[in-house]
């Protein structure tokens, strides 16, 4: 758009257009129903090309024309909604449109012309989607709405605020920390409503693929708790959570090269290669024909709460300290021994701290990685173990295959 020449011919052009938009809308609304609409096309274009003129005027020197404008447009709008009242109908919806589109039209001369052109578009959309806006918050869950307030606290008003510099001789720089708590939370938040409204129509298999997305441990559990309460489900839960430890791959890699995109130019083959013996393994397993899986999401918590995102930030936090501390005392080996041993927990914290440490060459860091990664599969594989039963001998025949699939990848 910057290309464009905005002169005032077309500005008065998109003021007549935006406001023949809603207007059309409108209208439409009234003649799919029986209801009381306050006015049409023709009425929210005039209102718009008022408020054009009024910004004209403005500009020109009568500054009093805008105020004047927007009182007569609100008078206007009051007394169509008074009409509705003692005709029994309820809503001001059409007279706050009305106003809005006076306002879109005097923007559309005395701003950057983008702005009318949302606001005259987003003003359209939600008239026009009035039934399906309806629809979805009669579904909404009040602790998903809640999920959501969470998210926009921490991503729209805590991370604004942070220092962005770095502290102590750990190099801990807040906005860093909590970017990377914002990156991982954000995946397994849509991971989680990606579960809520596919997994009980799909399966375990579909919500294995996007349970990994949310944290491939947790699935791992719950779907193993599945199997432990429904034996005859126990290949269904296997393979799903196959399925979602294969997809950690893929999403640790994203996440990766987020970070450092000069890293995953060396092991994302490695990671797709380790990724496709995971998807192979689950497809292999011969899964219970005819019987639907139970919905993961009940079993996995909401991932985005303060509590478990501060938690995050600590690890991450906790293990970059311990990390450099380890690297500077150890060295490497030092470094390999700890990716050992927090196989045991959510490794991203780890990887990432790693990654954007870069206190040990690529090398050492992919090492470290895949070692962590390899400890985390027998870790899974413990974990299911002790739910599933049924099918222990799989389990291990196929987590253990896995595991020791990750040393040719190293030595490559």
């Amino acid at each position: 758009m910057d290309t464009i020449q905005w002169t005032t011919e077309l500005r008065f052009l998109i003021a007549f257009g935006l406001g023949f938009l809603v207007g059309l809308e409108r209208e439409s609304a009234r003649a799919a129903q029986t209801g009381h609409a306050v006015s049409g096309v023709r009425t929210y274009t005039i209102v718009s090309l008022l408020g054009f003129g009024c910004a004209w005027l403005h500009t020109l020197g009568v500054t009093f024309a805008l105020l004047v404008g927007c009182v007569s447009v609100t008078v206007f709008a009051a007394i169509g909604y008074i009409g509705k009242q003692k005709e029994g109908h309820l809503g001001y919806t059409s007279e706050v449109a009305l106003l809005l589109t006076f306002f879109v039209g005097a923007l559309s001369l005395l701003t950057i012309i983008i702005v009318p052109m949302a606001l005259g578009i987003v003003n359209t959309i939600l008239l026009s989607e009035k039934s399906d806006v309806e629809k979805f918050v009669e579904r909404l869950d009040k602790s998903e709405f809640l999920a959501v307030l969470k998210f926009l606290l921490v991503t729209v008003i805590i991370f604004p605020v942070l220092p962005n510099e770095d502290f102590t001789e750990f190099k801990l720089n807040p906005t860093r920390i909590w970017q990377i708590v914002i990156m991982v939370s954000s995946i397994g938040f849509v991971g989680y409503f990606l579960i809520k409204k596919f997994g009980s129509e799909y399966g375990l298999t579909l919500s294995g693929l996007l349970g990994g997305i949310a944290s491939s441990t947790a699935v791992s559990i719950a779907v193993g708790r599945i199997a432990q309460k429904q034996p005859d489900q126990s290949r269904n839960a296997l393979q799903a959570s196959l399925y979602a430890s294969a997809v950690m791959y893929l999403r640790i890699l994203v996440l990766i090269w987020i970070l450092d995109a000069s890293l995953v130019q060396i092991i994302w083959w490695k990671f797709c290669i380790l990724s496709a013996v995971g998807f192979v393994l689950a497809f292999l397993v011969r899964s219970e024909n005819g019987k639907k899986g139970h919905d993961t999401a009940s079993a996995l918590q909401n991932p985005f709460e303060i509590k478990p995102a501060l938690l995050f930030a600590l690890v991450f936090v906790v293990l970059s300290i311990l990390t450099t501390f380890v690297s500077r005392g150890f060295g490497s080996s030092g470094i390999l021994a700890l990716s050992g041993l927090v196989g045991v927990t959510d490794i991203d914290p780890f990887i990432l701290s790693l990654v954007q440490g870069q206190m040990q060459s690529h090398q050492v860091v992919f090492i470290a990685i895949i070692v962590a990664m390899m400890s985390n599969t027998l870790v899974k594989g413990a974990y299911f173990i002790t739910l599933a039963k049924e099918v222990r001998k799989e389990t291990i025949f196929r987590y253990g295959m896995w595991a020791l699939f990750h040393i040719p990848i190293l030595l490559l």
